[in-house]
């Protein structure tokens, strides 16, 4: 039973990963990376595609609708960065990926969905998964044939999120279907979906009996999650909460990260919603919270963590 790190988008990044590692991740996922972008060779979009040693085992997720940029893709991956394994976003539910035929918008067309996934697989000789949701509205669920297909074009397990795409991530996760595709399919199955706790895993676990999981929104500004899990479903032990020091510590070492790697300008942008979730339950940290999300650079965001202790 593997605990991942599901891929997001503005959270995944090569620091998060990191960090995820170090308190227990199996498995960490990249942000999902234009397929497009990466033959153009965009070098922001290239950029993306650095991996540590240390955050091994990780997979590069890629986007797009065109099966030969999937392949020439992944192939190119491959050969710059020697992931783990591929993984192919056939989930995101955002407007502006699916407006261009891609992510959960693939989950209307099963054909194409297959041949982007058959093509990755011939191209790379590393494991390719996938990550996919219960169809593209509640008319239209069709998870078990998009399963289906992903086994017959030879992916090594499929991550599933229960939702539609209609929900985007609104209302229950549906585990119910993550426990009939198990029942189904012959693949490994990652379940995702509105796991927050150790108590949220195990009981994914027992209603679906999937052979993984995947955290994604719990795991924001919460890297301890892993950890926690692990300890749980081995032992059941509840491992005590972070303390508001360790909080505030890993927040600052999380900012340091993301300026080796990013740059202040940038990292400062892209950090104000990692902080906001550090402090997310942290009494008399709302005003804190405010001002972090109009901070200017790093010595303004450090002097404002350093307020709360």
């Amino acid at each position: 039973m593997g605990v991942f790190l599901a891929p997001m988008a503005g959270v995944t990044d090569l620091p998060y990963r990191l960090l995820a590692r170090k308190y227990g991740a199996d498995l960490v996922v990249s942000e999902m990376i234009s397929a497009q972008a990466i033959v153009y060779r965009n070098q922001r979009t290239l950029n993306m595609l650095a991996i540590h040693e240390e955050e091994r085992p990780c997979a590069i997720q890629l986007f797009g609708h065109d099966p030969e940029v999937m392949a020439a893709a992944a192939a190119l991956v491959f050969e710059q960065v020697q992931p783990d394994m591929i993984d192919l976003n056939f989930g995101c539910p955002t407007p502006k990926v699916v407006k261009n035929g891609d992510g959960a918008a693939l989950l209307r067309d099963p054909d194409r969905l297959s041949r982007i996934a058959a093509a990755v697989v011939r191209a790379v000789p590393i494991p390719v998964t996938a990550k996919i949701r219960l169809g593209w509205d509640e008319r239209s669920i069709n998870c078990l044939e998009v399963v289906r297909r992903l086994e017959d074009a030879g992916v090594h397990w499929i991550t599933v999120h229960a939702r539609t795409r209609e929900q985007f991530y609104s209302g229950k996760a549906r585990w119910e279907y993550i426990a009939a595709i198990k029942a189904n399919s012959r693949l490994p199955i990652v379940g995702n979906g509105d796991i927050y706790t150790p108590a949220d895993a195990r009981e994914m676990i027992t209603q679906t009996s999937c052979d993984h999981i995947a955290i994604g929104r719990g795991a924001q500004g919460n890297p301890w999650i892993f950890q926690q899990v692990k300890a749980y479903l081995a032992a059941g032990e509840l491992l005590p909460p972070p303390s508001l020091e360790e909080r505030i510590g890993v927040a600052l070492r999380h900012l340091e990260m993301k300026i080796e790697a990013d740059g202040e300008e940038r990292a400062v942008r892209e950090m104000r919603p990692h902080l906001a979730w550090y402090l997310k339950g942290v009494p008399f940290s709302s005003a804190i919270r405010r001002e972090l999300n109009t901070a200017e650079n790093r010595q303004e965001m450090e002097r404002l963590l350093k307020e709360l202790l």
